[in-house]
């Protein structure tokens, strides 16, 4: 009765809190442990925070530019796609699908199993199968909620950005106030050479910016925005700022009440500060970062969704990932192709070898994404963008990016070599059936059979609309 297309339902409000409820996720309250174990000593922990802070506003400077050049949703994908041409954007599908959105979500899963738990198990560790079991549980819940309304799960991060500055706010006030009272002890020494590792900084550098991971979330949705070339510049920003100063004054609470052991043995770090420095919310604030981490989850299930119904609609993916479903009018098949991959890393994973094991990929995609708007700078110096940064802000955010990338070799050479197989591994299948299109004779025939049978049993469509 009607046309079947992503309606434009991301206003300003919801696209800051789409950003705000990714960033503000698990990484404040498991990272803090892999700043200071890689970086060595308070000091230099906390100016690998504010120097992670200061990267992600260039890098969220320079999607926000890509945005207002590149009219399509799809993220890194689309900007690889659009600036660096197919082979780097296929590679870079292959590996989010296979190794970087997986880890990510198995990682945010496991955080909101755990602290979910923790409550119920203090001041034992909640057992690994039962924050397992939680941990798809979780993951499910919002699973099905993302193949149901684009409307409900917008709103849910709304609410659940609220939840994470609640959670925010109270460790950084209590904290605050026992730092005016004079607790400074935990700060002596606090930029101790001797115990700096510089092999081990981009480490310390990757569990950092998994903390800040989000910025660029808005890209993955630029079609369903609501005026996108004024909302994205405004959202990114005002959404960066807020995490800088907040990340900052909780890792100086948590330094306050925790020595650098009682971080180092924590595996909850969060809650170890509240069972030292405000006992009364015990049982509160590992349920407010639970809910934190299940807005993560909601956030990153919400925009890989549009990556895959984008890359499908380009003729990288299987045609039934970029049909819509014609009542919901939500990409069900792209929502739901993630959860077996992600199923199988919370069964086997740990969080700080996911950790290692996706950012790698990450890195080298998002700095190949702000090249692009370089080579894209370049190439079409005719177009007008309605916002443009410095260019020494895109230059020295990909410089990093891809020297962290080549450091990170020699600080964890296994997890980095998995990572960088899997990225390769993606050369054969373009060449092979993307660029060749070589299919057994039976391929297309059997795909087209299980595509329609796949469309009837879900009920999804193309989209009618361009909305590009």
């Amino acid at each position: 009765e009607e046309a079947i297309f992503l309606r434009k339902k991301i206003t300003l409000l919801r696209a800051f809190s789409l950003l705000i409820g990714s960033m503000v996720g698990s990484g404040i309250f498991i990272s803090p442990k892999g700043v200071l174990k890689n970086s060595g000593t308070v000091g230099f922990s906390l100016v690998v925070w504010f120097a992670c802070g200061v990267l992600s506003m260039f890098g969220a400077l320079c999607y926000a530019e890509l945005g207002t050049r590149i009219t399509k949703s799809g993220g890194h994908y689309i900007y690889i796609l659009e600036t660096l041409g197919p082979l780097p954007s296929f590679l870079f599908l292959w590996a989010e699908f296979f190794a970087i959105r997986p880890a990510n979500s198995a990682v945010v899963s496991l955080a909101f199993g755990r602290y979910m738990l923790e409550p119920f198990f203090a001041p034992c560790a909640a057992p690994v199968p039962a924050v397992k079991l939680v941990s798809l549980l979780g993951y499910y819940m919002v699973l099905t909620l993302n193949s149901w309304s684009v409307t409900w799960s917008a709103r849910l991060q709304t609410a659940l950005s609220i939840v994470k500055l609640l959670a925010l706010a109270l460790i950084i006030v209590p904290g605050m106030m026992l730092l005016a009272q004079g607790h400074t002890e935990n700060f002596q020494d606090a930029f101790d050479r001797e115990s700096l590792v510089l092999d081990k900084l981009p480490l310390a550098f990757y569990a950092g910016m998994f903390a800040y991971s989000g910025w660029f979330q808005a890209s993955f949705v630029r079609e369903e925005l609501v005026r996108p070339e004024r909302n994205i510049p405004l959202a990114v920003i005002i959404s960066v700022i807020t995490v800088i100063v907040g990340y900052m004054l909780t890792n100086v609470s948590y330094y306050t009440v925790l020595g650098t052991q009682d971080v180092l043995a924590s595996p909850a770090v969060a809650v170890s500060f509240v069972q030292q420095a405000f006992k009364s919310l015990i049982s509160v604030v590992p349920v407010l970062v639970a809910l934190s981490c299940f807005g993560t989850m909601n956030g990153g299930i919400f925009t890989f969704s549009r990556t895959l119904f984008v890359a499908s609609r380009e003729g990288q993916w299987p045609p039934l990932f970029s049909m819509i479903h014609i009542r919901k009018h939500t990409p069900l098949p792209a929502v739901m192709l993630m959860f077996p991959l992600v199923t199988v890393m919370v069964c086997v994973g740990d969080i700080y070898h996911l950790l290692n094991f996706f950012s790698f990929s990450r890195w080298l995609f998002i700095g190949l994404a702000t090249l692009g708007l370089i080579v894209h700078r370049h190439r079409h110096p005719e177009l007008h963008s309605s916002f443009k940064v410095p260019l020494f802000v895109p230059v020295s955010f990909t410089i990093i990016c891809l020297f962290t990338v080549a450091m990170s070799f020699y600080s964890d050479p296994v997890s980095i070599s998995i990572g960088c197989t899997t990225v390769l591994s993606g050369f054969p299948v373009y060449y092979v059936i993307i660029r060749r299109q070589i299919f057994l004779p039976f391929l297309p025939t059997l795909s087209d059979y299980l595509t329609h049978k796949l469309q009837l049993l879900l009920e999804v469509v193309q989209q009618e609309i361009k909305t590009y």
